[in-house]
């Protein structure tokens, strides 16, 4: 899809992909600055506004505690402003106030004791602290309702069938080998295999298959190879070419069995061909689209019934897997609170594996994507349905307490490392230093901001 194609798409359906997008960014900054307001408001310090999105105010309200809460409008964004400081990103502090009268004058002692900068250091961090924090919390709490009030369908974490000359052949994998870990993290379903190789790209990895009810070391490396999505974004990923158990192949589609091909219209040649096989390993050539895949695979009888019953819906499919390919689980509260945590872990080491490869030039930077491609994205997932938003919703939420704990100044993190700093030797970091560190932080983001979307739009027109 080229730019042309992915404006077309996004401007016939404005209020899928934009309204989405919006919905669910003001949702997460809400609870973003909701944090910070809650604890800055049990630490004693004032808030004089809460913003959901920049700029000029398009309405708002005064609460009894003189807070103003508005929205404004570029809801690119939000923010809550803080007592005392001269601008919502706490880059520096005042002493002096404007009166009613217009007059600016100093604080009053009482009036400075419900100031942000007046505080001790750790109320500043843990009002600070608490915006990411809240992040975490909230996709926690949204993956864990999910996983309790819906489940969480999970698909086994076995090798139904291995790609001919992948790199899974080539290591030696084999049909219906069970993948028991990766690196030493526990691996609990094909899911977690294919973002443990999404993030690996080339790198060798440690696996442990259980094969036959005995474990086997593998140290292999996936193929690093590049995959353009619908919206014409392309993206490195590790390819290690297991089959999930998830999949069943239409008997018309095989053009080969062992070596032996086969007319499209044999099917009776086929299913005779394949029953003779069953229990044994052999490999068959499959038709995918303009393109032919070889598996090795391993049927077995009992998940091929339908072979023999030729009145049978499933005559006319060959099940690769030794078990169901598919199970639906639903936990209870503490098993649900144990997957949203484990989630979450992997969402974040996740990212933070992919941005030091991209650091390292091991993953392009072009990866990096804007407004565009997450509003694409939110799109997408408003269409495939609830559950698929709010998994998006979580990740999200979980990118954001991520990105705002970086220590880069502008940010959460950057306050918290001048925090850090003054905790340790007692006295603030002078402010002329926060404000050059400020100023480039600023001027970082921005350049980060204008790239991502530059990445987006060449992306689609190149």
């Amino acid at each position: 899809m080229n730019f042309l194609e992915l404006f077309q798409t996004l401007g016939s359906n404005l209020w899928i992909y934009g309204g989405t997008f919006i919905v669910i960014l003001s949702i997460l900054v809400f609870v973003h600055e909701w944090g910070h307001y809650i604890v800055a408001r049990l630490c004693g310090v004032r808030v004089e506004s809460f913003s959901i999105g920049f700029g000029k105010e398009i309405f708002g309200w005064n609460d009894k505690n003189g807070t103003r809460w508005k929205f404004s409008y570029i809801p690119l964004g939000g923010y809550v402003k803080l007592y005392g400081d001269v601008d919502p990103a706490s880059a520096g502090h005042t002493d002096n106030i404007e009166g009613e009268d217009g007059q600016v004058r100093p604080m009053t002692e009482e009036e400075r004791q419900s100031a942000f900068f007046s505080k001790p250091v750790w109320k500043r961090a843990s009002v600070v602290f608490a915006g990411p924090a809240i992040n975490y919390i909230f996709a926690f709490l949204l993956l864990c309702g999910l996983y309790m009030l819906n489940g969480k369908p999970v698909t086994p974490p076995l090798a139904a069938a291995i790609i001919g000359g992948s790199s899974a052949e080539k290591y030696g994998f084999e049909p219906h080998d069970e993948i028991v870990s990766i690196d030493g993290q526990k691996i609990y379903s094909f899911e977690d295999i294919r973002t443990a190789m999404m993030i690996a790209l080339d790198e060798e990895r440690h696996f442990v298959v259980n094969r036959g009810g005995q474990n086997v070391d593998i140290y292999a490396k996936p193929e690093k190879v590049e995959q353009e999505d619908r919206f014409g974004f392309k993206h490195s990923r590790g390819l290690l070419g297991l089959i999930s158990p998830r999949h069943a192949i239409q008997i018309s589609n095989i053009l080969e069995i062992d070596g032996q091909e086969f007319d499209a219209e044999d099917l009776s040649g086929k299913q005779e061909a394949l029953k003779s096989r069953l229990g044994q390993k052999f490999t068959i050539v499959i038709a995918r689209g303009s393109k032919t895949d070889t598996l090795i695979v391993l049927p077995v009888r009992d998940q091929n019934e339908g072979l023999f019953n030729a009145e049978s819906e499933e005559s006319s499919i060959l099940f690769v897997a030794a078990r169901e390919g598919n199970e639906f689980v639903k936990y209870g509260l503490i098993g649900a609170a144990r997957e949203a945590i484990n989630q979450t872990y992997v969402i974040t080491a996740g990212t933070l594996e992919a941005l030091g490869q991209m650091i390292t030039g091991t993953r392009s930077a072009t990866e990096l994507g804007g407004i565009i491609r997450i509003g694409a994205v939110a799109g997408d997932m408003a269409q495939q349905g609830i559950i698929a938003l709010i998994l998006f919703t979580a990740l999200l939420s979980i990118n954001l307490g991520l990105i705002n704990l970086f220590p880069i100044p502008m940010l959460d993190g950057g306050h918290l490392v001048f925090y850090a700093f003054e905790a340790i030797l007692g006295k603030p970091i002078p402010e002329q230093i926060q404000e050059y560190a400020f100023r480039f932080g600023l001027f970082f983001l921005v350049c980060i901001m204008v790239f991502a979307n530059l990445n987006d739009i060449l992306q689609l027109v190149l």
